[in-house]
C-alpha cells in the first residue's frame, strides 16, 4: 500500500472523468502548474486538499490514497463475519459485515476481538414461551456495565442495548443457533456460541 497519494493515480483518476489538469485544478483552486507537479511526482498535494480532490474525482479518500479502486463485487454476505467497533468517547456502537474503516469522534477505531465468555461474565439461557430468556449476570453501575449483546446468525441480527443500573437481561429467539455477543465496558467483547 502506498503510503500517499502517487501521481500516476492522480492522472488515471482525472482522465477516467475526463478532466484536462486546468478542469481539475479549477474545481479544487489551485493553478494547472500543481496539478502537473502532483501527477509528475515533483511535488504533493496539501492534506487540506485530499478530502475535495476524492470528491472531485468521485473516489473515497481511500482510494485516493492507495490507487485501487472499491470495486463492490459482493452480492451475498455473510452476517456471521460481523464485527462490532465501540467509540471510546461518546459510547457509539457499530457494526459491520466484515473489515471496514471505522471512525467516530475523530478516532478510528479498530475492531472488537471477542473472547469466550468466562465465570466472571456467565450467560443464563431458558426458554420462555417461543422465546429464550438471557441474563447476563453481571453489575450493572455507571462504572462497569454490559453495554449491549447481539445473537449473530448467517442471515440475521437480533441486537439489545442495555444501560448502566438496568438489568443485563433480554428475550430473543435464538433460531439458526449462532453467536451470542455482548459487550462489557471494563473487559471488552464476549462470545458464546449457541
Amino acid at each position: 500500500m502506498d503510503t500517499y497519494i502517487t501521481g500516476q493515480t492522480i492522472k488515471n483518476l482525472r482522465e477516467k472523468k475526463g478532466f484536462t489538469q486546468a478542469e481539475l485544478a479549477e474545481k479544487l483552486g489551485v493553478s494547472s502548474k500543481a496539478v502537473s507537479k502532483w501527477e509528475t511526482a515533483k511535488g504533493l498535494p496539501d492534506i487540506a486538499l485530499i478530502e475535495p480532490l476524492a470528491n472531485v474525482l468521485s473516489v473515497s479518500v481511500m482510494e485516493l490514497m492507495t490507487g485501487n479502486a472499491v470495486v463492490n463485487k459482493n452480492i451475498a454476505s455473510n452476517i456471521l463475519r460481523s464485527k462490532f467497533y465501540v467509540c471510546p468517547l461518546c459510547g457509539n456502537i457499530i457494526r459491520t459485515v466484515g473489515d471496514a474503516v471505522i471512525s467516530c469522534c475523530g478516532i478510528i477505531l479498530p475492531p472488537l476481538e471477542a473472547e469466550e465468555t468466562d465465570n466472571e461474565h456467565n450467560i443464563t439461557i431458558e426458554i420462555v414461551e417461543d422465546e429464550h430468556f438471557i441474563t447476563i449476570n453481571h453489575n450493572m453501575t455507571k462504572e462497569h456495565y454490559i453495554s449491549f449483546i447481539a445473537h449473530i446468525t448467517y442471515d440475521r441480527v437480533q441486537f439489545v442495548k442495555f444501560y448502566p443500573e438496568g438489568n443485563a437481561e433480554t428475550r430473543l429467539n435464538l433460531r439458526g443457533g449462532g453467536w451470542l455477543y455482548f459487550y462489557c465496558n471494563k473487559h471488552g467483547l464476549m462470545k458464546k456460541k449457541i
